[in-house]
């Protein structure tokens, strides 16, 4: 049996320097990494809407369940907002 890291960066994101500390010197906290099983119907339906959005699976997952803590009033206050189109900086 093997082991996995659950802590690597994910998605185009970029090793830090430190704990919570990208390489770009900004102060912004790690993104959690979590393991999600779909269906797999429901990851190509995702994966489509996705590429028609011109994001990757996983961004428009994140989109996705932000709305929803929105529209359930939910959505933490001090939660950063999504990050913009394109290749993180540093890229």
């Amino acid at each position: 049996m093997t082991s996995r890291r659950t802590d690597a960066p994910g998605d185009g994101e970029q090793p830090s320097s430190g704990p919570g500390v990208p390489t770009g010197g900004a102060r912004r906290p790690q993104r959690k990494s979590v393991l999600l099983r779909l269906d797999p119907a429901v990851h190509d339906a995702l994966a489509r809407w996705a590429g028609d959005d011109l994001r990757s699976v996983n961004a428009q997952i994140e989109m996705l369940l932000r709305r929803a803590l929105d529209d359930a009033g939910r959505l933490p206050r001090d939660v950063r907002p999504p990050r913009g189109p394109g290749r993180p900086r540093g890229s």
